[in-house]
């Protein structure tokens, strides 16, 4: 499992506040991006984002955390991590990468299999990302049009 975590680009997380309001968010980076510091203990860097902080924020109020990995690309499975998260600085756990404000650091209480049944095959394709930009168009800008809608209002 460790050695899977460590060629992984994405991870899905899911997360809930207090009140069991669930979110879900997509975490990526270059493969490594999810540590494994030991056998039940991960770590993925918090990067600066959209502003939201949806995750962090329902973090704050429940540690619950969910996490799914899948290899679409070449053994066709996934990869459920199950845990209570924290959130630490940055210089917990050094990094050379300056575009990580902060860490997020879980606690492994269950791991298990995502059965490869149903897992498209998928090919990855290059391109440049803008890992950590503000450039409002190269993250993606305004692309389902909510801020143009409330600004004719």
């Amino acid at each position: 499992m460790a050695e899977f975590v460590g060629r992984m680009e994405m991870a899905f997380i899911s997360t809930a506040d207090a009140d069991g309001e669930c979110d879900s968010t997509l975490r990526a980076g270059p493969a490594g991006f999810i540590r494994v510091i030991d056998s039940r203990t991960v770590a993925y860097p918090e990067y600066r984002g959209n502003g939201v902080m949806a995750s962090l924020g329902n973090i704050m109020e429940n540690p619950h955390v969910g996490m799914l990995m899948v290899d679409f690309t070449e053994d066709l499975i996934g990869l459920h991590v199950n845990g209570r998260a924290r959130i630490v600085p940055r210089e917990e756990l050094p990094t050379e990468d300056r575009k990580v404000e902060r860490w997020v650091v879980v606690d492994v209480k269950e791991a298990y299999i995502h059965c490869r049944k149903h897992i498209p095959r998928m090919i990855p394709v290059d391109r440049v990302r803008d890992w950590g930009t503000d450039d409002v168009k190269r993250k993606g800008g305004d692309y389902f049009g909510v801020k143009a809608d409330k600004t004719a209002d």
